[in-house]
């Protein structure tokens, strides 16, 4: 090397402007270096913090309730009279309440000042029966000692005296101020219940065994709204068995004659004139008694509370002689004390009770949940109601006081049990899973059941994968393996541009177009399964048997696109094959076989399209990172291989997999995962029906599909806003599962090869 070379290194490689460029880069690479490791940490914060919230979210679901006394008082009007019955506004403002004595006193519900006192119009009567026709109409009715019926129902009116708003409490006569005769004697047991066009009563008389049924229309004024009632039908039966309560259910259908001992009589009233026997059971056992007994919200459900502290809901099932039957549901535990009463939320399937050792306890029947318990009053309890919103609870203490509670309690309706475990409904025949989350009526029994969403997302992505791996892996292989490196330059970013294509894209047309084509030539498709596989293997055995110079015509690295051609006439014929297949082995039409001869449910939009369109969607993601596992194994093993007089086959089989498989393991985990997160195509081909069944003609409902359904519709902060949630955690674990043990594996494949 020359000194003027040797100069010009020198000068190059040393002083200050070498040093500052040596500085810049150190600079440069420090910046870089941070930067990496603070969007690293960024990115994980991130996907905490989504977590998080998520959780923030969804915690509130699994809370108790919180039940605190804000305030008591003396009873208004005094406690020599039995409380009857507690109304209480819906803003917890003011309350009424009726006495046996036939006083209504109404009074605001903070102070226990009186602001109104009534009495019922009982001319001289005096109340023998009681029955609450709806809590949620505020209707009433009081059996009289002569024989009589007596409507009432109680309102709050607002009005604005001195602009200040003034809620007072009203009571109003829907039938009219005079009371209906039924019977000559005093009625001591009472039932009603009324609907939009009649009144139906049961009541037995003072020292009778016989129950009377009655049915009042209603007939309103042509000039006014005044509605009076005329009898229209009637009937009357014996019982050998003296009922302590007589309860007649919303429908007016079922009639149960209920005595202490738990001996229950289940009449059909269907048809007022010929009530049926349907079943005579003891629904208790040993020395217990009922102690209280009360239908729940929608007045289906009977809740029986026992001397022994427990209570139990029964409802008529359907058996399997299409016969309904009493059937004990659930039990409820949590006192050794008598149950002195049950009351109803209005809103909710939840009940509260008090015991005779002064507790209350909050319950919700269908999560089975005990959601508080408070020691009241050690002297004893004798009436509780809950506020109409349930926000609040009135409670009377044998000792004259009335406590006001204010109730915390959001979310009673869910409970792991009913998340995940089989919940039976009321008018399900049995136990099950089920996702129902709305419903116009106000007794609707919220279904929020992740098992059947769960179910669906896993079938959709197994039948997605079952169609995607196996084109995916084998196209793979052959691609980074047996193809020209000309050829894999243009096929393989073809294949991956399918990824780009918008999944609402593949959605429209999998629902619109695949579902429908699919219907109409099912049995081409399963053709298409069958002849294309079998056709490529004929083809390929074919062109085996060609001349060589024909053979090499076409370089070995190329013969894949002789195939394309080849796949697509398959396809064709096999479609075509559709009505001949058809007419030889389902009478013409396989959708109508598949129903009626086999009795395989089918749906248009089922796991089928699913599997086509969303593997479709699929194959790019696992096609890649498969061929690039496979494309990088070290070129001197395959050479190694080669030399040591193995076969391509046999290198492929026993080197080049072996060495690719962790890679492969991983691009089938990721689409996996992917097919789990997948939105619009389950959403616009799945038929979004949340079953819980494999049946690949059947349709499904995602996780991912339920959020984007029913999202946008959810009241915020609602049990099924936060169920949403859930379920959105649910699947956030479900895809970073699978993503990170493909992730783990590709690493240890790194490791493991990065060293080769």
């Amino acid at each position: 090397m020359s000194n003027q070379v040797h100069e010009a290194l020198d000068k190059a490689l040393k002083g200050p402007l070498f040093d500052r460029r040596v500085r810049r880069r150190n600079l440069k690479d420090s910046l870089l270096g941070s930067g990496i490791k603070i969007g690293g940490v960024a990115i994980i914060a991130a996907v905490l913090l989504i977590m998080f919230f998520l959780i923030y979210v969804v915690g509130p679901l699994f809370t108790s309730a919180k039940v605190e006394e804000v305030n008591h008082y003396a009873v208004p009007g005094g406690k020599e009279a039995k409380t009857l019955y507690y109304g209480v506004d819906e803003y917890k403002s003011t309350a009424l309440r009726f006495t046996q004595s036939g006083k209504l006193y109404g009074f605001n519900l903070q102070t226990g000042e009186a602001t109104t006192e009534a009495t019922l119009p009982l001319k001289g009567n005096t109340i023998t029966s009681f029955s609450i026709i709806s809590d949620v109409s505020d209707l009433l009715a009081f059996g009289l000692s002569d024989g009589s019926v007596l409507f009432a129902k109680y309102s709050y009116k607002v009005s604005y005296p001195n602009n200040v708003k003034t809620i007072t409490p009203a009571v109003e006569f829907p039938f009219g101020s005079e009371s209906i005769t039924l019977a000559k004697g005093a009625i001591t047991k009472l039932a009603v219940r009324a609907n939009d066009s009649a009144v139906v009563i049961a009541f037995q008389e003072a020292n009778s065994k016989n129950i009377h049924l009655k049915s009042l229309a209603k007939e309103t004024s042509m000039f006014g709204d005044d509605v009076t009632l005329t009898e229209d039908t009637e009937s009357v039966f014996e019982q050998q068995m003296m009922p302590d309560y007589l309860m007649l259910d919303g429908s007016m259908r079922n009639l149960y004659l209920v005595n202490q001992q738990g001996v229950i009589n289940y009449y059909n009233v269907a048809d007022l004139e010929n009530p049926k026997l349907l079943q005579h059971i003891n629904a208790l056992s040993g020395d217990e008694k009922i102690s209280s007994i009360r239908f729940l919200l929608g007045e289906y459900s009977l809740m029986m509370g026992t001397n022994e502290g427990r209570v139990y809901q029964y409802f008529p099932v359907r058996n399997a002689d299409n016969i309904f039957q009493l059937q004990l549901i659930r039990q409820f535990e949590k006192s050794n004390s008598p149950i002195e009463m049950i009351t109803i939320e209005q809103g909710r399937k939840g009940f509260a009770t008090i015991d005779g050792t002064g507790r209350f306890d909050l319950f919700h029947s269908t999560s089975e949940r005990h959601l508080e318990s408070m020691e009241v009053d050690e002297k004893g309890l004798s009436f509780v109601t809950l506020a109409p919103r349930s926000n609040g609870a009135l409670v009377e203490t044998k000792d004259g006081h009335l406590k006001v509670f204010d109730i915390e309690n959001e979310h009673p309706d869910v409970s792991m049990s009913s998340l995940w475990g089989k919940v039976w409904y009321e008018g399900y025949e049995e136990p099950g899973y089920t996702w129902q989350s709305s419903s116009a009526s106000s007794d609707f029994e919220p279904k929020f059941s992740m098992v059947p969403l769960t179910f669906g997302t896993l079938k959709a992505a197994l039948y997605s994968m079952l169609f995607a791996v196996p084109i995916a892996v084998l196209a793979a292989i052959y691609t980074a393996f047996f193809m020209d490196t000309k050829t894999r330059q243009w096929v393989k970013p073809s294949v991956e541009l399918i990824e780009a294509l918008p999944t609402v894209i593949l959605g429209f047309l999998a629902g619109l177009w695949l579902a429908p084509h699919m219907e109409a030539h099912l049995s081409g498709y399963f053709a298409i399964i069958l002849l294309v596989p079998l056709g490529v293997l004929l083809f390929g055995l074919a062109w085996s048997k060609l001349p060589e110079p024909i053979r090499l015509m076409v370089p070995e690295g190329k013969r894949a696109v002789l195939m394309m051609p080849v796949v697509v006439l398959l396809a064709y014929i096999a479609l075509q094959l559709n009505s001949p297949i058809e007419n030889l082995f389902f009478d013409g039409d396989m959708r109508h076989w598949l129903t009626a001869s086999a009795g395989i449910d089918f749906d248009q939009r089922n796991a089928l399209v699913i599997g086509f369109a969303m593997g479709f969607a699929l194959i790019p993601t696992i096609f890649s990172v498969a061929e690039d596992a496979i494309y990088n194994v070290p070129s001197y093993l395959v050479n190694g291989s080669l030399a040591l007089g193995a076969s391509t086959w046999q290198t492929m089989v026993g080197v080049v997999l072996p060495t690719a498989s962790p890679g492969i393991f991983s691009a089938i985990m990721l689409g996996f995962g992917r097919g789990v997160g997948e939105t619009m195509i389950v959403l616009m081909a799945s038929g979004n029906t949340p079953l819980m069944d494999a049946n690949i003609f059947e349709g499904m409902r995602t996780l991912s599909a339920n959020l984007a359904v029913e999202m946008a519709e959810a009241e915020v902060y609602s049990s099924h806003y936060r169920v949403l949630f859930l379920s959105g955690l649910v699947l956030f674990i479900f895809t970073f599962m699978f993503n990170t043990l493909a992730e783990v594996v590709r690493e240890r494949m790194r490791r493991k090869y990065g060293s080769l």
